[in-house]
C-alpha cells in the first residue's frame, strides 16, 4: 500500500462558484472544453457523454480521474455476505447514490469506503492513492473524507461553530474560525454559529453536520441516510439545499438512501443494490426508462404487471402489443408504468382503429397527477390496471375511456427473472 499518501497529499481542484460548476458540466455534456477548465466531473479523458432524447448517458470515469474508487470489494459478517464483489468509481464533482432495501449492503459499502469497517477483500482508492487493500488500511481520520451520519453526531457540549471547527485542528485558531464561518455561510447557518445543537431544528442540525464535513475541504463526502430523520416536507427542502451545496463544493459524493425518489433527485448516477450486489448502475434516466430487470423496474416506481407469451417478437396485452427480444414462445412478464397508459374520451380518438377501452373503477386526484383505476377486458375476467394522468383528470366511475399505450414505458422480462 502506498503510504506516501500522508506525506504528499494532493488537493483536488474545485470550481470557484456554482456558475463555474454548471459551465463545466455543460461543456462536458457537449464534448467541448470550457472557457476555464477545472478538473471536476466530466473533465479530462474519462467522461465523454452523449445526449439523446431520453437524457445523458454517462460513461464511468477513468481510474486516473476518480476521486473515490472501490474495486472488487467483498465484506462478510460471519456467514452473511453484506457486500459481494462491488466495483464503483466516483469522479470529482459527481454525486453517486447507493440505493436499495434495508440489508442490501449499501451502508456497509459506505463504511468500508470511510474506513469505519476494515476492508476484507478488494481495494479502496482516494484521489488515485490506495488507502485500503490486502496489505493494510489507512485510518478514517487520515483518508481526507467528510462524513455525515444518519443521527448527525454533533457534540452537544460544543457550539455550532466549535462543532464545525472540530476537524480543523491543523489550522491556527483564527484560521479555524474563519473557515468554519465560511462553511456555515455556505449552508445558511452562519447566524447560528454561537448556538448549541439542542436549540436547533432537525434540518438545522443536518446543515451543521454537512458544514462540519465540508470544512476540511475533503475530496470525498460520504453521507449515510442524511435526511431520514426529517419529516417529509422538511426533507424536500433540506435535500434541495444540500444538492446545491454539494454541487458548489465539487467534492465527489457517495450518498446512501433507501428512497428511490431521493436518489433520482440528488444523483448524477445511481447504484441499485440487492443482496450485496450492484444490480444496475447508471443515470436516473437509465434506471427509470431502461431498467435491466424486473427488480429494477419495480424499485423505481409503480408498475402494472401482465403475464403473457412471446409471439412474433412481441407480447400481446389487453392494452396493445409490446415488442421484445425474448425467444419465440417464451413466457414473459410485461411491466407497464401507469403514466404509459394515456386516457381519452372514446369519441375523441382520432385513430381509425377501434380503441382499447377500459371501465373506470375509481379516479383520485393526487395533487400534480390523477390516478385512475381501470378494469380492462382480457378475455379472462378482466385486468385491473392503474393509469396516471397529469393534472386533474377525473372521469366518472363506470364510464369508459380509450387507452393508448406508450411502449417506451413498458418493459418485458422473462417470467422467471433471476433478479
Amino acid at each position: 500500500m502506498d503510504h506516501s499518501y500522508f506525506d504528499d497529499r494532493t488537493v483536488t481542484a474545485r470550481p470557484s462558484s456554482l456558475s463555474a460548476a454548471l459551465r463545466e458540466r455543460a461543456a462536458t455534456w457537449l464534448g467541448k472544453p470550457a472557457v476555464k477548465p477545472v478538473p471536476v466531473r466530466g473533465s479530462g479523458s474519462g467522461s465523454v457523454t452523449t445526449l439523446d432524447a431520453a437524457g445523458p448517458k454517462l460513461r464511468r470515469a477513468a481510474a486516473s480521474n476518480e476521486a473515490l474508487g472501490l474495486d472488487h470489494v467483498r465484506h462478510r459478517y460471519g456467514r452473511m455476505t453484506a457486500v459481494d464483489d462491488v466495483s464503483i468509481g466516483i469522479a470529482p464533482g459527481e454525486i453517486m447514490c447507493l440505493v436499495g432495501p434495508s440489508g442490501c449492503g449499501k451502508s456497509t459499502l459506505l463504511r468500508v469506503a470511510a474506513g469505519l469497517e476494515t476492508l476484507q477483500r478488494g481495494t479502496v482508492r482516494i484521489n488515485g492513492k490506495v488507502v485500503a487493500d490486502d496489505t493494510g488500511c489507512v485510518p478514517p481520520e487520515k483518508r481526507g473524507v467528510g462524513l455525515v451520519f444518519q443521527d448527525y453526531a454533533l457534540f452537544p457540549h460544543l457550539s455550532v461553530i466549535d462543532n464545525v471547527r472540530f476537524g480543523l485542528s491543523g489550522l491556527a485558531a483564527e484560521s479555524q474560525r474563519r473557515r468554519a464561518l465560511e462553511t456555515l455561510e455556505q449552508v445558511g447557518m452562519a447566524g447560528h454559529a454561537d448556538h448549541f445543537p439542542h436549540a436547533l431544528s432537525g434540518g438545522q442540525q443536518q446543515r451543521v453536520a454537512l458544514a462540519r464535513a465540508l470544512a476540511p475541504n475533503p475530496a470525498v463526502l460520504l453521507l449515510d441516510e442524511p435526511f431520514s430523520g426529517l419529516d417529509a416536507r422538511l426533507r424536500e427542502q433540506v435535500r434541495d439545499e444540500t444538492l446545491h451545496v454539494l454541487k458548489k463544493t465539487g467534492a465527489a459524493t457517495m450518498l446512501v438512501t433507501h428512497d428511490p425518489e431521493e436518489a433520482m433527485f440528488l444523483a448524477d448516477r445511481i447504484a441499485l443494490m440487492r443482496d450485496g450486489k450492484v444490480i444496475q448502475l447508471g443515470t436516473p434516466v437509465d434506471l427509470y426508462t431502461r431498467p435491466n430487470s424486473d427488480y429494477a423496474a419495480r424499485f423505481f416506481g409503480e408498475v402494472n404487471r401482465i403475464d403473457g407469451r412471446v409471439r412474433g417478437g412481441a407480447v400481446d396485452t389487453p392494452v396493445g402489443r409490446v415488442p421484445c427480444d425474448l425467444p419465440e414462445g417464451a413466457e414473459a412478464r410485461v411491466l407497464i408504468r401507469p403514466e404509459a397508459l394515456r386516457l381519452s374520451s372514446p369519441d375523441s380518438s382520432a385513430d381509425a382503429r377501434v380503441p382499447n377501452l377500459g371501465r373506470v373503477m375509481a379516479a383520485r386526484l393526487l395533487g400534480r397527477t390523477s390516478l385512475i383505476h381501470l378494469d380492462v377486458p382480457d378475455g379472462r375476467g378482466g385486468c385491473h390496471l392503474h393509469s396516471r394522468m397529469p393534472g386533474q383528470f377525473l372521469p366518472a366511475e363506470d364510464t369508459h375511456v380509450a387507452i393508448s399505450l406508450d411502449v417506451g414505458q413498458a418493459f418485458v422480462f422473462p417470467a422467471k427473472d433471476p433478479t
